[in-house]
């Protein structure tokens, strides 16, 4: 089946349609990929939920939006013009030091070690082609949830003027300043994507308690089904130890409880 046909079935079928919503309050998705058909697919499926939606064809154009136009979430496909998606997404977590902006990224490669250089430069979700588009729009949905709740509980703390030791979480070596979603060990910024700092956070408020990756996938990636997702959460973590830990080898911060999950240690 085309996409062409996809878009036509999609048109058709209709939806759920998103209550009205008053402009201001809609969320805006950054639609990056060079195919019409796919591209016009994304959009008109993400109108219909309610979003504001932008499109970029290329992937300098895409570095550019997503400076200038700050959207909510990235839809960034891997092949494209220019500059192709995976050093898209490293200018925009790294160069321009974006990191609350989730990305999620499409690609007809699916191999394993795709989706882990996607991941390692900064993506928080790969999407596989050919794609079913309600998958796509319960992604959008969940990362941008994810994203929601975050700035909610900033938010909060920042407004707690007489109580500034809640805008911070230190374990151990290990610190966490929430309002400005920056890691220090041992005083030294440690530069993590915005899921990377998602994952301490949650680590780190239960210090010395193990989760699951289960737990880690329901509670952080706010995923429903696990199948084809576990690997996701231990690449995360290697990619977090090489950033925190002197030794990986012999780590000091996280720790995994073999064959149950991980945790931060409390102990210096």
């Amino acid at each position: 089946m085309s996409w062409n046909e996809l878009i036509i079935i999609s048109c058709e079928k209709g939806g759920n349609f998103v209550e009205e919503i008053e402009e201001k309050d809609k969320k805006t998705i950054l639609v990056v990929d060079d195919e019409k058909s796919i591209m016009e697919l994304l959009v008109f499926n993400l109108q219909k939920e309610g979003y504001n939606t932008l499109e970029a064809y290329d992937g300098v154009t895409a570095v550019e939006m997503a400076m200038n136009e700050k959207p909510d979430l990235i839809l960034l496909d891997v092949m494209l013009p220019k500059l192709d998606g995976i050093s898209v997404c490293k200018k925009i977590r790294y160069a321009l030091n974006i990191s609350n902006i989730p990305i999620l990224m499409i690609s007809a490669k699916d191999t394993e070690s795709d989706k882990i250089v996607g991941l390692e430069m900064g993506a928080d979700d790969y999407i596989t082609k050919p794609f079913q588009i309600r998958e796509v729009m319960a992604r959008v949905k969940a990362n941008l949830r994810k994203a929601e709740l975050i700035t909610e509980s900033l938010d909060n703390i920042s407004s707690q003027k007489n109580d500034e030791k809640k805008d911070i979480i230190k374990v151990g070596d290990l610190e966490l300043d929430l309002k400005k979603v920056e890691a220090r060990v041992k005083r030294e910024v440690i530069n993590l994507t915005k899921k990377e700092f998602d994952v301490l956070k949650y680590l780190a408020s239960q210090p010395g308690q193990v989760v699951t990756r289960e737990m880690l996938l329901r509670e952080v990636w706010e995923y429903e089904e696990y199948v084809g997702a576990i690997r996701t959460i231990d690449v995360t973590m290697n990619r977090i130890r090489d950033k925190i830990e002197k030794d990986k080898a012999n780590p000091k911060i996280l720790i995994t409880k073999r064959g149950v999950g991980y945790y931060v240690t409390d102990k210096s």
